[in-house]
């Protein structure tokens, strides 16, 4: 870059999933090339699913919908939104949520900045691993303070409501920000001990930041009682209660390349979201919205997430099985979403650390995700060491059967041959 521009703009690194795509295709990957197997990026399968509602192949262009849509969302999928939540998680419940408890965005990533742009000065935990989009995000607004919590891979990444409580008070810490099901580990908060960790926030007055993106994608049927799993369901008062879900059709409904996501949470939350995106991104496209409308309503909600379950739980089984014949060892089950994170420590030379393992991948044509970017490290503060997750790969079972079968094949062959 030219003096004069790099002293004007700062160096943005590709990391994770946009430099495991980037070096695809530098190798000569393309997006619908058959050749390829994407075992690396975070896709479900967006075609018909078993008991799933048809899915929406066309749009339907209103009179009013070339318009801008308001930067808060249009009331009506707010509304949708909120009434979702209030059927699946509070029936019952004297507090209910509302449009005013609704904020939308275009996808996740939108929603989480435009909460980080509202965040006063204050101190964030995070937990290690995690997504690794967090790091720029944590990184970008400088007015916070990140800090990372550690997770332990001999426990199986377990973290306890007291263990949360300590953190808290011990550090400062404002809020907590965490996807759940993890990615990449697919931990799950859930039942009981999500309910405490929602009573220490609410006592503590420390904001929980649940990305809540792959709530549907539940492997043990006693966990999800709703369907799904939600921090929602432990809630006693929407608007006092300090816990802020994120979510949206990229992964719980199967539609990415919509880019529609929510932020439900306290309206004095929403207000503060609200008035950043007014200047951030300007609102969500407003023909996508009203198309969204028949997804979220509970009946066909609910039979997206069983077909969910139920396909994706073989696809589960097939790739915890072929990977832990070819050596890679699991620190734990995932309990949720649709990876599995492993450590490859053990494989031959050339394949045993995770950036290895992702080059040897990409001659075969099939990518992955070195462990090494899910160490988020915002500002690169920790250096001089070498990752604890170095050694560890994330392999996604979000493709159909037939492309993990044909992945995992590849992967077999090469491994045998490198004994």
């Amino acid at each position: 870059m030219a003096d004069h521009l790099s002293n004007t703009f700062r160096r943005v690194p590709r990391t994770g999933v946009i430099y495991v795509m980037t070096e695809a295709q530098k190798q000569g990957f393309r997006y619908g090339d058959p050749s390829w197997v994407n075992l690396g990026q975070g896709a479900p399968e967006t075609g018909d699913l078993p008991g799933a509602p048809p899915r929406l192949n066309e749009v339907t262009l209103r009179d009013n919908s070339r318009e801008y849509s308001p930067v808060v969302g249009l009331t009506e999928l707010r509304a949708a939104v909120a009434r979702l939540y209030n059927a699946r998680y509070r029936v019952g419940k004297a507090s209910q949520y509302g449009v005013e408890n609704v904020a939308i965005a275009s996808g996740g990533r939108l929603s989480l900045s435009r909460l980080a742009a509202a965040l006063g000065r204050t101190h964030v935990g995070h937990f290690l691993p995690d997504y690794t989009a967090y790091e720029e995000l944590l990184e970008l607004f400088e007015l916070f303070n990140p800090i990372p919590i550690p997770l332990e891979p001999d426990r199986g990444y377990a973290f306890s409501a007291l263990e949360l409580e300590r953190e808290i008070v011990s550090r400062g810490l404002g809020a907590v920000l965490l996807s759940n099901p993890s990615n990449p580990t697919g931990k799950l908060v859930a039942g009981r001990q999500l309910e405490d960790w929602v009573r220490v926030g609410r006592s503590l007055g420390s904001v929980l930041l649940f990305d809540e993106f792959y709530s549907n994608y539940i492997w043990d049927d006693a966990a999800a009682p709703f369907g799904s799993v939600s921090a929602a369901a432990y809630v006693e008062d929407v608007d006092s209660d300090p816990v802020v879900v994120f979510d949206g059709l990229t992964k719980n409904w199967r539609y990415p390349g919509w880019r529609i996501g929510w932020t439900l949470g306290p309206r004095e939350v929403i207000d503060a979201i609200s008035s950043v995106g007014s200047f951030l991104d300007g609102g969500a496209p407003h023909p996508l919205q009203w198309a969204a409308l028949p997804l979220l309503e509970p009946e066909n909600a609910d039979a997206e997430a069983r077909a969910i379950r139920q396909t994706f739980k073989a696809k589960r089984q097939l790739m915890l099985k072929r990977l832990l014949g070819m050596g890679v060892r699991l620190d734990a089950a995932p309990a949720g979403a649709f990876y599995i994170w492993g450590s490859v420590a053990d494989l031959p030379a050339g394949w045993n650390d995770g950036m290895s393992f992702f080059r040897r991948g990409l001659e075969q044509k099939v990518i992955s995700v070195p462990g090494v970017f899910f160490d988020v490290n915002p500002g690169k503060r920790r250096i001089h060491r070498e990752s604890r997750f170095a050694r560890y790969v994330r392999f996604s079972f979000g493709p159909p059967m037939d492309v993990l079968e044909r992945g995992l094949g590849r992967l077999e062959g090469a491994l045998a041959r490198a004994q």
